[in-house]
């Protein structure tokens, strides 16, 4: 147990993964306003103030300058599926439940990719190409998570 500790800023955080056996992402202090926007439901992205692209995953510095001038705004929350897959097997205990369930690359409009889940639709009319919007799914009274669905 003393190996996940680490992962987590607080004990209360501990017993969420244990109560909801998913498990939940990391927050950081490079990528916690993201998680605030998202409870916010905002869908938030890492903006350089140098070179002003715009990127994900956030990190302490601009992937394309190298700057650790960096600042956030809100996306869009559009944009379109450039991968999917399928999950039919139970490789997570915690996902049983969720079987078969997908998991999608959406390149948004502003250029970053994310990986999510495509909500609101049967995964058999998942296309490369599909134009989505981002939806906000409360998991926890703490945290959000970005899905999409078709527009």
């Amino acid at each position: 147990m003393g190996y996940l500790l680490g992962r987590f800023f607080s004990f209360s955080e501990l017993i969420l993964v244990n109560t909801i056996k998913k498990p939940l992402p990391r927050i950081t202090p490079d990528n916690k306003p993201f998680w605030d926007g998202c409870r916010r439901h905002e869908l938030l992205l890492a903006e350089c103030n140098a070179c002003h692209k715009v990127h994900l995953p956030p990190g302490p510095c601009c992937p394309f300058c190298f700057s650790d001038d960096l600042g956030w705004r809100e996306a869009s929350g559009r944009g379109t599926i450039s991968a999917w897959t399928v999950v039919h097997r139970e490789w997570f205990e915690a996902f049983r439940a969720d079987l078969p369930y997908n998991a999608a690359q959406i390149e948004l409009e502003e250029g970053p990719r994310l990986t999510a889940n495509i909500v609101n639709i049967d995964n058999s009319d998942l296309t490369v190409g599909l134009a989505v919007e981002v939806v906000f799914d409360d998991v926890t009274n703490e945290l959000t998570l970005p899905r999409f669905q078709p527009r």
